[in-house]
Formats: C-alpha cells, structure tokens, sequence
C-alpha cells in the first residue's frame, strides 16, 4: 500500500513537471515568433517604401 502511494505522488509530480516543460517550450517557441515576425515586418515595410517611392510620380 505504501509503495502505491509513493508511486502515485511520484507520477502526480512528473505530470507536473511535464506541463512545466511544455510551457517552457511554448513560450520559446513565441519568442521566437515574435523575434523572427518583427525581423520579417521591418524588411517588408522597408521593401513597400522603396516600391511607393518609386511609383509616386516625381513633382517638377
């Protein structure tokens, strides 16, 4: 009987520690989003004013 209860709060605790370690991952893996979105939205606004500069007709 002893051994079950042992065995149970082992598991208990493992489960536990596994939602710690998927949360962990989720939020590096949203940092990560973040950090490559941020890189990828500074480029395309750059790239977007490059082509609008070159489509507005110049003004004498």
């Amino acid at each position: 009987m002893l051994r079950k209860m042992i065995a149970s709060v082992r598991e208990a605790g493992e489960r536990g520690a596994t939602a710690i370690e998927y949360a962990l991952i989720a939020a590096l893996i949203a940092v990560a989003a973040i950090g490559a979105m941020s890189l990828v939205g500074n480029g395309l606004n750059t790239t977007f004013n490059a082509v609008s500069n070159k489509l507005t007709p110049a003004t004498p």
